[in-house]
């Protein structure tokens, strides 16, 4: 198993939402950046573990952890015009752009601010915490996520 930190904006879709999706699941979709879709495709696996972060919140946050219940499949969004993320150079046949299923398992709630996050040693060195650090589908350490859940469950 490994872990991952997932960052969605909490007004176009937050843990709340994915909470109060059919099978509290939904498809990651949207996922624009090589890196990022490299990761899904090629490293995120069904059982995976996720920190669901919500990014241009105030402050950012963890907000949830969620599991992979499905593992890459075409993003559907690429394909469809009236879609945000479509993407006109995408083929169905050999599609570009993939995404994961995710299904809620809890929330953390408080949700773990980032200046929170900032000031635990432990996490000094997460990706998440890196000056500069935009990647939108992110590895996270076990020891990372321990840190993490000690934090939440202390609270």
């Amino acid at each position: 198993m490994a872990y991952w930190l997932f960052k969605s904006e909490p007004n176009c879709f937050s843990f709340t939402d994915l909470v109060a999706a059919p099978d509290r699941t939904t498809g990651w979709d949207g996922v624009r950046n090589f890196q990022a879709r490299n990761f899904l495709r090629d490293q995120v696996r069904r059982g995976d573990l996720v920190l669901f972060y919500h990014s241009n919140a105030d402050p950012p946050a963890i907000a949830g952890v969620a599991e992979v219940v499905q593992e890459a499949h075409p993003d559907p969004t690429a394909f469809d015009p009236g879609e945000q993320h479509y993407d006109p150079k995408s083929d169905p046949a050999n599609p570009t752009w993939v995404q994961v299923s995710i299904r809620a398992v809890r929330a953390i709630d408080p949700p773990l601010g980032l200046p929170q996050l900032r000031g635990i040693a432990a996490l000094s060195g997460m990706e998440l915490l890196r000056k500069g650090s935009r990647l939108s589908i992110q590895p996270v350490t076990a020891a990372e996520w321990d840190a993490v859940m000690g934090l939440a469950k202390s609270q």
